[in-house]
């Protein structure tokens, strides 16, 4: 199966070009981004494809079956459509794109082509994230009635004046950004219960001053002194639905010294707290005794998982659990939390 990926950056390096070039049923024939360098190191390091800088050259070659979308947020759905109404399945990194509205269109495209696209919720894949999906839909947690998500971070705003932090481009910042992951493992493990409220509230504080913002490290800089800061470095919201309660505290930077990353799922018979990228702890009682299990298991690559899936559902016609029909919801989910904050007030969405 002839592949292309569209965006040769971080995520495309680190994440979609290995696990492609371990699928023994793939050939990546193109490397594609707009800024010409990196997509020859691309060819030069993987030892295979073609450089290009422009998509529409590739969704031209009837020989390429499937394209990974790994480009700014802006272009997402873009690209997306324009490679379904090419006759080309996609795989669109997260989020599926800025708004609602052009996630919306997405799926709409989807089902007039009844061609593949998933968007890369990578922790639909992920070992340990399913295992919990399993404890809950056994019934050892009993009924599960509230969750908390919970990603903060000291100081972490990434490339700071550029793209992620640039609403035009990235649609948002530390919930589009990590929010994203952590809701859409909450609706997964869950169920994808019906969401029937939203109330929020978003703050663009910390990196306002861009060339006083002081910080650690910056995996996307270093800061663009002269840009654009105008996203949220914090977030917070708390989500009805017609099963758990979901609260979500969220920061690319607040001043809290240490940074917060897990989940927890409370249940009337077991609670877990995972630790976002790692294991998890269940927490209940046996014969009047409290217990405390932390299950080790053997876990594989998340993202050679979902890639794995993807050229498999290709063949198959399996309709995965990250198809966009399923990923909608997190994006509806994420419009009210921007919606509710903007407007400051509950937004209802049944």
């Amino acid at each position: 199966m002839k592949v292309a990926i569209i965006g040769c950056g971080t995520i495309a390096n680190a994440a979609h070009i290995p696990s492609y070039m371990n699928n023994p049923d793939v050939e990546i024939k193109y490397f594609c981004d707009i800024i010409p360098e990196r997509a020859e190191k691309a060819v030069k390091e993987y030892g295979c494809g073609t450089a290009v800088t422009n998509y529409k050259e590739v969704l031209a070659d009837p020989e390429v079956t499937a394209i990974s979308v790994c480009t700014p947020n802006n272009v997402h759905a873009e690209i997306s459509i324009a490679a379904m109404r090419a006759g080309k399945h996609v795989l669109c990194e997260k989020p599926a794109a800025r708004t609602y509205a052009e996630a919306l269109e997405m799926k709409k495209v989807q089902n007039e082509t009844d061609m593949t696209l998933n968007i890369g919720v990578v922790n639909r894949f992920n070992d340990n994230v399913n295992l919990i999906k399993k404890y809950i839909d056994e019934g050892k947690l009993g009924d599960v009635y509230r969750v908390y998500a919970s990603f903060r971070a000291h100081r972490s705003i990434p490339g700071l004046g550029g793209a992620f932090t640039t609403k035009a481009i990235a649609g948002g910042g530390a919930l589009i950004d990590w929010g994203v992951h952590y809701l859409d493992i909450v609706m997964y493990c869950c169920g994808d219960p019906k969401v029937n409220t939203v109330s929020a509230e978003a703050f663009c504080v910390l990196g306002k001053d861009i060339p006083n913002y002081v910080f650690e490290s910056m995996w996307a800089g270093p800061p663009t002194l002269d840009g654009i800061y105008d996203v949220d470095d914090s977030v917070t919201a708390m989500i009805r639905t017609n099963g758990p309660t979901i609260t979500i505290n969220g920061a690319w930077a607040e001043n809290i010294g240490t940074g917060e990353q897990y989940i927890d799922f409370i249940g009337d018979k077991g609670g877990i707290r995972l630790q976002y990228g790692g294991g998890f702890t269940f927490y209940s009682t046996a014969d009047g005794k409290l217990v405390t299990e932390k299950p080790e298991i053997e876990t594989r690559d998340h993202f050679q998982n979902e890639i794995d899936a993807f050229v498999n559902c290709i063949k198959t016609g399996e309709k995965l659990a990250s198809h966009i029909d399923t990923n909608i919801v997190t994006a509806q989910l994420m419009q009210a939390i921007y919606d509710s904050a903007e407007q400051h007030k509950e937004i209802p969405l049944s």
